[in-house]
């Protein structure tokens, strides 16, 4: 047989679009979320969903680095929503407490 003939080898596929999208929908939900913080019942699904979708990001080696990034900003919104919503628990009887007495001073 000829080797000429003989069809060469299949590339290795490329590495699918689906880590591209996912990192950076990770980096874009990662923002979102620094943003959405202060309110815990958003910013803690939004930073769990955007840690998720950076880490399967990361199988793709050149969207690595956003994906990364995304992971960090989405777990620096999810550590910002958790502090916000113990912080809510502490100081919501006192800020209850604030407003009453604000109310009862003015007269109604």
């Amino acid at each position: 047989m000829d080797q000429s003939s003989t069809p060469s080898p299949a590339p290795a596929p490329a590495s699918t679009d689906n880590a591209r999208i996912m990192a950076i929908a990770s980096l874009v939900l990662g923002i979102i979320n620094l943003c959405a913080w202060f309110l815990p019942i958003c910013g803690v699904p939004l930073g769990l969903v955007g840690a998720v979708l950076g880490y399967l990001g990361m199988k793709s080696p050149e969207q690595k680095n956003l994906a990364i990034a995304g992971m960090v900003l989405s777990i620096i919104g999810i550590v910002l929503a958790c502090l916000n919503a113990v912080a809510g628990i502490f100081l919501g009887p006192t800020i209850g407490n604030v407003f009453s007495t604000i109310n009862q001073s003015l007269g109604y």
